[in-house]
Formats: C-alpha cells, sequence, structure tokens
C-alpha cells in the first residue's frame, strides 16, 4: 500500500489514543495554534476529511475572528467554529467514523488514482498522492499540538514524523535564503533531533539543500517537537535550540520559520 495512505493509518489512530481519556478540561486548552483548543485541532481534521468524503460542508459562518488572515483560514474555521459547542468526546467519536471511513475509501486508490492531479486546501495543484503527503504532514502537525498543550509528548520518531519532516525539509532554503535572507555564501546546518543534519546553503543568491556541510556558519540542535511548532508558526515554541556559531543569523533563521498560517 502507499506508504502516505499507511501513515494516516498510524497517525490517526494514535490522535485517537491521544485524546480518547482526556479529562473533559483540556479539550478547551489553548494550543499554539492560533485561536484554536484541543477540541478545534481535532474538529479541523474531521471537517477536512469529511468533505475529502464528499460530504457537504457546513453551512454555517464563524463571524470576524481576530487570528482569521487569509481565505484558508476563513474556510478552515468554518467546520471548527460549527463544532465548537460539541462536547469533546462527541468530536471524538466523529473523528473516528469519518477517519475510518476516509482510510477504507484512500485504501481503494490505484496507482493512477495517485498519480491523477488534484487540487490543494490552498487552490494550488498537484498529484494525489501529493496530496496525501499533506494530510499525514496536517495530523500530526496537529497531533503534535495537541501533545504540547496537554503536556503529553510523543510520536517523535517512526514513518509519520519522518515523512511529516521530510515535507517540511524541502522548504528550508526558501526560509533560510529568502525570509531569512541569510547572505552569499553562507550556509545552515539543521539537526532535528537525532536525524542527520539537513544543511542549506546560500549560492547565486538562493537557498538550496547541501547534503555535507563541513564548517557551516551556523548550526541550530532543534528538538523535533520544537521544530515541529517553529515551522508550522505556533506561538507554543519552546525556546529550547542550541545555536552554534553565528547566533545573529542563527536567531534570524528561527525567527523565519513559520511556514504555516
Amino acid at each position: 500500500m502507499y506508504a502516505s495512505i499507511e501513515n494516516l493509518g498510524i497517525v490517526w489512530p494514535s490522535i485517537d489514543q491521544l485524546c480518547s481519556d482526556l479529562p473533559d478540561g483540556q479539550w478547551d486548552l489553548p494550543t499554539g495554534c492560533p485561536g484554536w483548543t484541543v477540541k478545534d485541532c481535532v474538529s479541523h481534521l474531521v471537517d477536512y476529511e469529511a468533505r475529502a468524503l464528499g460530504r457537504p460542508a457546513p453551512r454555517h459562518e464563524p463571524g470576524p475572528l481576530p487570528y482569521l488572515q487569509n481565505e484558508l483560514g476563513r474556510s478552515n474555521e468554518i467546520g471548527v467554529d460549527v463544532r465548537r459547542a460539541r462536547s469533546g468526546a462527541a468530536v471524538l467519536e466523529e473523528f473516528r467514523e469519518v477517519t475510518a471511513a476516509r482510510l477504507a475509501q484512500l485504501r481503494q486508490l490505484t496507482e493512477a488514482d495517485l498519480a491523477a492531479q488534484a487540487i490543494a486546501p490552498d487552490g494550488s495543484s498537484g498529484t494525489m498522492a501529493g496530496l496525501l503527503t499533506l494530510r499525514v504532514m496536517d495530523s500530526w502537525s496537529h497531533e503534535q499540538d495537541i501533545r504540547r498543550a496537554t503536556g503529553r509528548p510523543g510520536h517523535l520518531t517512526g514513518p509519520v514524523a519522518d515523512e511529516a519532516l521530510g515535507y517540511f525539509t524541502r522548504f528550508l532554503p526558501y526560509l533560510v535564503g529568502k525570509r531569512a535572507a541569510a547572505p552569499e555564501g553562507s550556509s545552515v546546518a539543521f539537526r532535528i533531533g537525532a536525524r542527520d543534519p539537513v544543511g542549506v546553503e546560500v549560492t547565486g543568491g538562493r537557498g538550496r539543500l547541501a547534503a555535507d556541510l563541513r564548517d557551516p556558519t551556523v548550526s541550530l540542535a532543534i528538538p523535533v517537537a520544537t521544530f515541529a511548532a517553529l515551522i508550522g508558526g505556533r506561538s507554543d515554541a519552546p525556546g529550547d535550540t542550541d545555536i552554534t556559531g553565528d547566533r545573529q543569523l542563527g536567531q534570524r533563521v528561527l525567527e523565519s520559520l513559520g511556514l504555516l498560517p
């Protein structure tokens, strides 16, 4: 079976297990995802996968909210806000039903289906296979939101984390070269948890991945959970990154890592 589908079959039960014994009060804990609680993160995953199943989007208008910055954020808020009156237990039960149905649907996909064109939530086009990697990343990222909010760290290794981190890694050249404006000839080594370092060097005014950085300008040792929060632009990212080398550049890179709205 396609790896991303297998990984969705891992991450969704992991979220289910994580939330299955949450006390009622913890469902309403704020997360680092702007404006969203633990329950809201689960509601978002329910809403997206329900729509992917072809179920109609809720007819609901959340109203003006200060943390909504773009049309994608407003679209995501509809399925979240409509579930805010429901209990955490009810949202979790819907999550179980929807993800089970979605996995059954995905497991019927053929190679041709996976290669077919698909539209991502932000309106960009790609393949169905690429869209499934987005679903792995999004699901794992929100699992990490919930884990940080509830003080239950975990699921930082294995194939799901590898796929999510691999998705994020492809954007590091842009974040270093463009967003952080690292100078020509500089290089950054990202040491994410116990994984092999990921290098980015700036040449010709652009960042690019570098397989082997022997003497990086700056090295950033970032725990996996912290990297997930930083790259997702979350407000609760721990300040436990170790910077070696050019500290000013390293701090600028850290401040430029927020990729998701």
